[in-house]
């Protein structure tokens, strides 16, 4: 998260209030939670997780590249 720039507020914003969730597509068990950061111009945070362990493991965290200006 350091390397890409991504505050942890913004992850735990995007996982307790998503705009959009989508399940991965080869592993069922993996949730992906998407949200726009408004203090980075807006840009879609896509923050991949683990849902079937309590607490949730998050796997990945990424600025999602492809989702500009579609959210």
């Amino acid at each position: 998260m350091a390397e890409r720039g991504i505050h942890p507020d913004w992850v735990e914003r995007v996982l307790t209030h998503p705009e959009r969730m989508e399940q991965g597509a080869n592993d069922p068990v993996l949730r992906h939670a998407i949200g726009r950061i408004s203090e980075n111009g807006n840009r879609v945070l896509r923050v991949v997780y683990n849902s079937s362990v309590e607490p949730v493991r998050i796997v990945t965290v990424y600025f999602d590249r492809t989702l500009r200006g579609k959210l």
